[in-house]
């Protein structure tokens, strides 16, 4: 059913729980533009009438149409007041819900189903797309929504006065209202898919300058790649003027339109007033009626221009969504494991797009309390391993028992709880040092934080800093070097207290004392806990483990110092 639907049709039913927050800002906006085109018409009225009864000498009631326009007033007053504050609610809690409905969609499909998605594209869809989604309901939704109602409105009252009239501005609004826009869709929609594109691959570029500027630099391609950027953002700038062209001709148009047409209504108002079919006050009302309905239609045209970069941003929000895990959780999931002894038996493993497995052939046995050491080198499958026993990748062969049961009869978030990984690339939050290890226990006190830290070696580091657990680390942990960032994974490991203790690579970048202590201390603290330890080398790793293996060809075997595996 999903796939038959359109992007936008799919996105009012994901934001079905905000309608009535939707419905009430249209309401309103309805509400203050019927208000202020009745102001407008009752005032030309009276002012005329006025005129009119000066000039003659007779006597006029001006209570009731003062009152009118007073009722007018207020209610246009209060009206646009309650649609910016409804309409914007409405907006801001359809994007805060879209973005977490979007949130939730992609934890499961991480790492094997975002992997392909470079920092910026992923940011793009989370953010830029999201928000240019506030353009469905804000500045497409509401503005059709208050014309189909409003228009037939004025078009009645007009029947009333010049039936003629009615008709003659009927046709108007049809080329206006419907005619424009559509041809600025037809011809606004290639400009604005290729702004939101080019958008997303300008954001991918100056990531590139940013986060791989030493690298560029290194191989003297930093200014090429700048150039590249230059000219994306020169392609994307000639498309707005394309769209703002458009943009301008449809804005000029419809005031010239609605000029013409109140200048028809005065004609046809006149002839009528001769033929003493209408009263001379009424001459000023339909004048102004046809520049009031003008005004609602006004935004239709521009807001239309836009649709074609909010469905592509629909489109590709969806299209992200719409993925399935490749590692889905079980229909009806076993209880949680009790136990923690980890079995491994002729595990395969093969990646997308490889024609030979990575992985094939492995068995492991990590029974509850044991460490053990896997050495490799890169690219041999040991981070892959890693990832199937958090049930993060699929296997394509083989079995792996938690507690004696498969692990595919869990839930995955039930076999992450036994396990705490620190994998090699350390993932750390713009936020200061407290928060970033509140991230494996919420509740820590700040005597559990300071434990962590001196079992991760990283307390004597903290200690020098002047504001200690509340340093603000930056963005990915700038502050820190790659040793202490790593050290910092570390202590959020021991916080979070699994029975089963995932290390890759926990000494890149410590000094031989620091990385002996760290393990050293890691021995002393995991009593009782398993360790799966995965490292180039030894060196200081060798304290912590009590049996290590070779990962080649796909295989585990025994390992021996100065030689091949046996």
């Amino acid at each position: 059913m999903k796939a038959r639907r359109g992007p936008m049709l799919r996105l009012v039913n994901v934001l079905r729980r905000y309608r009535g927050w939707m419905l009430l800002g249209a309401l309103m906006a309805l509400l203050g533009v019927l208000a202020g085109i009745g102001l407008l018409a009752v005032a030309g009225h009276f002012i005329a009438a006025m005129g009119l009864a000066g000039v003659a000498g007779v006597a006029l009631n001006y209570f009731t149409p003062a009152a009118l326009i007073r009722l007018f007033a207020i209610v246009r007053t209060g009206g646009r007041y309650l649609e910016r504050l409804l309409t914007h609610e409405a907006t801001l809690r359809t994007l805060s819900g879209l973005r977490l409905w979007l949130f939730d969609r992609l934890l499961p499909l991480a790492p094997a189903r975002t992997g392909f998605l470079s920092h910026a594209d992923l940011f793009s869809r989370l953010r830029a797309d999201v928000d240019r989604l506030e353009h469905a309901f804000l500045g497409v939704g509401v503005p059709v929504v208050v014309a189909v109602l409003a228009v037939p409105v004025v078009l009645v009252v007009q029947a009333i006065h010049v039936w003629p009239l009615a008709v003659f501005t009927a046709g108007v609004l049809l080329v206006v209202a419907i005619m424009l826009p559509w041809w600025l869709v037809h011809r606004g929609e290639a400009p604005s898919v290729a702004i939101a594109e080019r958008e997303t691959a300008l954001r991918e570029g100056v990531d590139d300058l940013v986060r791989g500027a030493p690298e560029l630099m290194l191989y003297d391609a930093f200014e090429r790649r700048q150039q590249e950027v230059e000219a994306i953002a020169a392609r994307q700038h000639e498309d707005r003027r394309t769209l703002d062209r458009l943009q301008g001709w449809s804005s000029a148009l419809v005031p010239w339109t609605a000029q013409a047409v109140a200048i028809a209504s005065i004609g046809w108002a006149t002839v009528a007033y001769r033929e003493h079919a209408l009263q001379a006050a009424d001459i000023a009302m339909l004048a102004l009626l046809a520049l009031a309905v003008f005004e609602v239609v006004a935004a239709l045209p521009e807001a239309l221009a836009q649709l074609g970069a909010t469905r592509l941003s629909a489109r590709r929000v969806f299209a992200l969504a719409d993925q399935q895990p490749v590692v889905p959780d079980p229909l009806q999931p076993a209880p949680s494991p009790q136990g923690f002894d980890l079995v491994v038996r002729g595990l395969r493993v093969r990646h997308a797009g490889m024609s030979e497995p990575v992985l094939d052939g492995l068995d492991l046995d990590l029974p509850a309390g044991a460490r053990v050491a896997i050495t490799g080198v890169s690219g041999s499958g040991k981070s892959t391993l890693v990832n199937v026993l958090t049930r993060l990748l699929p296997c394509e062969a083989g079995q792996v028992s938690l507690d004696g049961r498969p692990i595919e009869v869990y839930a995955g978030d039930a076999v992450r709880a036994k396990m705490a990984v620190v994998e090699q690339r350390t993932q750390l939050f713009r936020a200061s040092l407290r928060e970033n290890l509140c991230i494996a226990a919420p509740d820590a006190s700040e005597g559990a934080m300071r434990d962590a830290l001196r079992i991760a070696q990283l307390m004597p580091f903290v200690e020098t800093l002047g504001d200690g657990l509340d340093t603000w680390l930056g963005e990915s942990g700038v502050q820190l070097s790659g040793g202490e960032a790593r050290r910092v994974a570390i202590a959020r490991a021991v916080l979070a207290d699994r029975p089963i203790l995932l290390l890759d690579e926990p000494t890149e970048g410590l000094d031989a004392d620091t990385a002996a202590a760290l393990m050293q201390a890691l021995g002393d603290w995991s009593h009782g806990r398993s360790v799966l330890l995965i490292s180039h080398r030894l060196g200081a790793v060798s304290r912590l483990v009590d049996c290590v293996l070779h990962l080649e060809g796909g295989r585990l075997h025994p390992w021996r110092a100065g030689g091949p595996p046996a």
